[in-house]
């Protein structure tokens, strides 16, 4: 059963990029529940580490999609004010 606990991720590094880089809010979430995924691990409780994962993984695909999307019309925003001008 060791290696059960050990087999389910924990998109901590995948989180800490959203953080950083994409979305800070879903961000701060997905990096709750990753650190969620690792303390349920920790104490053997796999239904609610898989549940965290899932949301962890959720959480950062939806911060990365809102990070592209926003950047997409940052660069657009700006270069139709350069081309307005």
């Amino acid at each position: 059963m060791e290696t059960a606990q050990r087999n389910v991720p924990t998109y901590l590094a995948l989180s800490i990029f959203n953080l950083l880089c994409c979305c800070l809010p879903l961000g701060i979430a997905a990096l709750i529940f990753s650190l969620r995924v690792e303390n349920a691990a920790g104490t053997g409780d796999m239904e609610r580490a898989s549940q965290a994962s899932r949301t962890a993984r959720l959480l950062n695909i939806i911060g990365i999609v809102v990070g592209v999307i926003f950047l997409i019309i940052i660069i657009v925003v700006v270069v139709v004010g350069r081309t307005a001008k």
